[in-house]
């Protein structure tokens, strides 16, 4: 089993971002977290890295069901999106599959929430 879901985007980085801001909002996701990648390795590391972005993304009534079922889930939240840049000017954005991160916890409520926002993480990436 796999444990993202991914596109590959002919568009330059910023704007993918913009897209998968707008494709999570329409799915009911805000963006609770916003981590440049390459900014804080440079700044840590001082490396240079490829422009990669994670979004952490949180849909708060299906947060609030997992949580409410699962009072550690917050381990697993949010859902992670990242956009990074590919050769040839390509971007790729890739979702994290809930059910995959979750198949190890024994909760068949989780396991339902998992599904439904699978479904949602999946139609963000399709629609972009």
């Amino acid at each position: 089993m796999t444990y993202h879901f991914s596109k590959e985007l002919n568009c330059p980085f910023d704007e993918a971002v913009t897209r998968v801001s707008e494709a999570l909002k329409q799915q009911g996701f805000g963006i609770l977290t916003e981590i440049d990648v390459a900014q804080t390795l440079k700044q840590k590391l001082d490396v240079d890295f490829r422009k990669y972005r994670i979004l952490g993304a949180c849909n708060p009534s299906l947060a609030y069901r997992a949580l409410s079922l699962e009072d550690r889930i917050g381990t697993m939240l949010p859902c992670n999106v990242i956009v990074q840049e590919r050769d040839g000017g390509k971007v790729e954005v890739s979702a994290v599959d809930p059910v995959a991160s979750m198949q190890a916890i024994e909760n068949p409520g989780l396991a339902e929430v998992a599904q439904t926002v699978r479904g949602k993480l999946k139609a963000v990436v399709e629609a972009l």
